[in-house]
């Protein structure tokens, strides 16, 4: 969709707090009229009208979740619903949804009923990048929906620079790649894919155990230690730091997790920096890389990483 000059600009709806994050990357943040019960980035943001909702307490531990969500799948309920009529009053020209992850956001089967039962239908825009190069191409996609196109290339091309630079600083101390493990999910244990080996890879890492664009798996405490990683960051999706931090050090506390003690172990902002598929991915990357070579970058923001330090036995 693209806008003529002097025409208003598309009214947008995003259910995915990516794409609230893309819009406003793409200075376009006043042209939201409605955005999901999770978008919290930016601040400008939280104002708007909630159209999303749901079942699942977002504040209960990675176990309770786990089990409230395979609750309601047992039968037929869903985790999150849609305030069709909220939606309707909006009048949205264009809505903003995925097809990643049906845990993480509606999925795009409630979006399609809640469309079809609108006097106006909007352009619906499905986002589902699952590597960088996807993440980048959902960002052009949502340009061209709400007429930011030019914006939207200006964004990558920054956010690629950021990542040259990191690149070419690595390259040039000749650093070396540490193996690397991502947990995005602690009850039960998840590594973390899509993305997330890409962000470790331009990191400067080797992620020992996912793959780039794969689905994130299950895998037991077993496997994460026949890995041998040397850094073990723990991200579980939609933590923040002091929640990831909780969740690692109950884990690493328990016998079978001992080995890990004297690794070394990290807990990230999963929420701001590597679940959600926009421009702060980037910002992962960089945060990963002064992880991987503190003598190379910046330490850390602790309001996104912290080191957690255990008396290996």
């Amino acid at each position: 969709m693209t806008t003529d000059a002097g025409a208003s600009a598309p009214r947008v709806v995003s259910l995915l707090p990516a794409a609230t994050e893309i819009v406003a990357a793409l200075g376009a943040l006043d042209q939201l009229v409605g955005v999901t019960h999770e978008c919290d980035h930016p601040a400008g943001a939280m104002h708007l009208p909630r159209v999303t909702a749901s079942a699942i307490d977002r504040d209960a531990s990675s176990g309770a979740i786990d089990a409230d969500v395979r609750a309601l799948a047992s039968t037929g309920a869903p985790v999150f619903t849609l305030d069709a009529a909220l939606v309707a009053s909006l009048a949205p020209h264009v809505m903003l949804t995925q097809s990643v992850c049906a845990v993480c956001a509606l999925p795009e089967s409630e979006v399609d009923r809640a469309v079809a039962a609108l006097a106006v239908s909007p352009a619906v825009v499905s986002l589902g990048g699952t590597t960088l190069d996807g993440v980048w191409d959902d960002v052009r996609r949502v340009g061209d929906a709400i007429g930011r196109r030019a914006e939207a290339d200006a964004l990558i091309a920054r956010a690629t620079a950021r990542i040259r630079r990191v690149h070419e600083t690595l390259k040039a101390a000749r650093a070396p790649r540490p193996r690397v493990v991502v947990i995005e999910w602690t009850n039960p244990l998840f590594v973390a894919g899509h993305w997330s080996p890409e962000l470790v890879r331009r990191a400067g890492g080797i992620d020992v155990l996912a793959e780039p664009g794969a689905h994130s798996v299950e895998i037991d405490v077993d496997a994460v230690r026949a890995a041998d990683p040397e850094v073990l960051l723990f991200a579980p999706c939609g933590f923040d730091v002091s929640r990831a931090a909780c969740e690692a050090e109950a884990l690493i506390a328990t016998e079978a997790w001992r080995w890990a003690r004297d690794r070394t172990t990290w807990a990230l902002d999963g929420n701001a920096l590597t679940s959600r598929p926009g421009p702060r991915l980037v910002d992962g990357i960089e945060v990963m890389a002064s992880i991987f070579a503190p003598e190379l970058f910046e330490a850390p923001d602790d309001r996104y990483a912290r080191r957690l330090n255990y008396k290996s036995e």
